[in-house]
């Protein structure tokens, strides 16, 4: 191994286990009564003896467990058909943004709830994988460091997922704050690809409560920025153009068939992650 990719993976190495243990830790909290799909049908795994039916076939019969009763019995087993689940957030620049001293960058509550729900998948049994990464999806505990080393290592500056090869009926995980004029575009050609999606919208307390009171500057960018001299004239038509943005991507993913939820950096992320993890059909 080089110096610099020794370098690279001891940096990694040392960032990535906080991210992975609250995530699993946030998981494990919401974690207690949900199981993955479990029900009849083909695959390897045993679920239960029943007994046996006329229009079960012969071959069916479990003669082993048969022979200790003097009823006939079949051996069912688990239906394996689990879902495959990618998971995206938004690298761009807004995601940095948070209010306060003490404040919980988007970004950082986007990767958080990320893991969360992939670990609270791959404990249910599903597949996941990060969108657009080339790595396959599995249901393992490697998936989950696939995961995150791609959330550390993420260079380009993305507002909306990738192209990817991904087969239909996949679903799609969306994590962003969705204020790029682009989204809804991306949304419908993913859409039109056969892609299943779920928004999980991540909004500062200050983006919706427009706190702000006398001479104040926003920045917009690194190169544009403005002030005026009292921002709470401004208060009452921004959160009347903010709610109506949110109503805006809600409305459109609904017209898609996709669901949309909500989530304020301020707010604890467990009802978040509960919530999430039903749109998708976990519970």
């Amino acid at each position: 191994m080089n110096h610099a990719l020794q370098h690279e993976a001891e940096a990694l190495g040392a960032t990535l286990p906080p991210l992975l243990v609250e995530a699993d830790r946030l998981a494990a909290s919401v974690s207690l009564g949900v199981h993955g799909r479990r029900r009849t049908g083909t695959g390897e795994s045993f679920w239960q003896f029943r007994r046996y039916r006329n229009e079960d076939a012969v071959t069916a019969i479990d003669w082993r467990q048969s022979a200790r009763s003097q009823h006939l019995f079949v051996r069912e087993r688990e239906w394996e058909a689990a879902q495959t689940v990618w998971l995206w957030r938004d690298g761009g620049p807004n995601m940095d943004f948070a209010s306060g001293k003490n404040g919980v960058a988007k970004k950082a509550r986007a990767e958080l709830l990320l893991l969360a729900l992939a670990s609270l998948l791959v404990r249910g049994g599903e597949r996941v994988g990060y969108w657009g990464s080339g790595d396959p999806a599995a249901a393992s505990r490697l998936s989950l460091s696939r995961i995150a080393r791609r959330l550390m290592q993420a260079k380009k500056v993305e507002s909306e997922p990738p192209p990817a090869p991904v087969l239909r009926g996949a679903q799609l995980v969306w994590f962003g704050d969705f204020l790029d004029p682009a989204t809804e575009a991306a949304m419908t050609r993913l859409s039109r690809a056969g892609i299943e999606g779920h928004l999980v919208r991540i909004v500062d307390p200050a983006e919706e409560e427009f706190p702000y009171h006398g001479r104040t500057r926003f920045e917009m960018s690194r190169q544009e920025s403005e002030i005026f001299g009292r921002a709470e004239k401004l208060q009452a038509a921004y959160r009347a153009r903010f709610r109506a943005h949110g109503e805006m991507i809600a409305s459109a993913a609904s017209r898609l068939g996709w669901s949309a939820t909500v989530h304020r950096t301020d707010h604890a992320p467990q009802a978040a992650l509960i919530a999430l993890y039903a749109a998708i059909g976990g519970m």
